[in-house]
């Protein structure tokens, strides 16, 4: 049934009602998980938490709760993403904000933070200069600000082209209180930093979709991600060669480079790496056990 249909006059609707006639929409519209797709914007519209959706099925909903509904089902029946109509979603439980300006952080990404923070923690003894990390491509700020947050001595500059997504992350690492411990900067990769810093771990979740198979993404990704931050180029590498070539000249002695990929990239992108005299030191899975995240230093032969 579509969402219009639960507006009428004088009708009176429950949560539970709202919630089995949108889940019909969005799965005729192919929306993946439909249910909890409405549950979660509903829960948004009504502020409150999702499970308590659960302990109050009967409750008739005001008409202007239904219209605010049915505009958000809606669009995400025209595959809007939900974190696009919501405004923000959950990345390592921090609440960041997220617009059609930047990526829409994803699950596997998590890993990568995890990673990049645990590495910092142990490269940051009592007494110490603090450690220091660079975010290449930051986006949303999603990598920066985890790292802030979970690594308390750690200074981080976090890069991007893109000033619309700059502006993002500012307000990701402000609504977190880590704007005083991250350095952002407007530039075109390496070359937009226009001193040459030393870091103790070079970060980054690049663009790596090969361009041709950007049309074949999921709607969601392919219509509202900004293009930017999913064209990897020719063959989905373009960034990582400028991570091989460039990236040791801004690394401390026993810095890191760790680098999320996609899938099938994993042979290419070792091959790259060492070739360039780089040192793969470990690939991690994500949570479907595909090869996901490498970590790399210098010295290989």
């Amino acid at each position: 049934m579509a969402p219009s249909r639960f507006s009428g006059i004088g009708e009176s609707v429950t949560v539970l009602e709202i919630i089995q006639r949108s889940t019909d929409f969005l799965a005729k519209k192919g929306v993946d998980s439909p249910r909890l797709q409405i549950e979660l914007l509903l829960a948004h519209a009504l502020k409150i938490p999702r499970l308590n959706l659960y302990l109050d099925f009967e409750r008739q909903l005001a008409e202007t709760d239904i219209e605010v509904v049915r505009q958000m089902v809606k669009r995400r029946g025209h595959r809007e993403p939900l974190q696009h109509i919501t405004g923000s979603t959950s990345f390592c439980g921090l609440e960041i904000k997220v617009t059609p300006d930047v990526l829409v952080p994803r699950p596997e990404t998590e890993l990568l933070a995890e990673r990049a923070w645990k590495f910092l923690n142990d490269r940051a003894p009592a007494g110490a200069e603090p450690p220091s990390a660079l975010d290449f491509g930051t986006g949303s700020g999603c990598l920066a600000v985890a790292m802030a947050v979970h690594a308390s001595a750690v200074r981080i500059w976090a890069l991007d082209i893109s000033e619309a997504a700059l502006e993002v992350a500012l307000q990701n690492a402000a609504f977190h209180h880590v704007s005083d411990r991250i350095q952002f900067v407007r530039g075109d990769g390496f070359d937009g930093l226009c001193v040459q810093p030393q870091f103790d771990l070079i970060v980054s979740n690049p663009p790596y979709v090969p361009s041709r198979e950007i049309e074949a993404l999921q709607p969601e990704v392919r219509d509202f991600d900004p293009r930017l931050a999913l064209d990897g180029g020719a063959d989905g590498l373009e960034f990582f060669r400028g991570f091989a070539a460039k990236a040791k000249n801004f690394l401390r002695p026993a810095g890191k480079l760790m680098l999320e990929f996609g899938d099938g990239q994993e042979a290419k992108l070792q091959k790259l790496l060492v070739e360039n005299a780089w040192l793969v030191e470990a690939v991690g899975r994500d949570y479907s056990g595909r090869p996901r995240i490498l970590v790399a230093q210098p010295g290989g032969s």
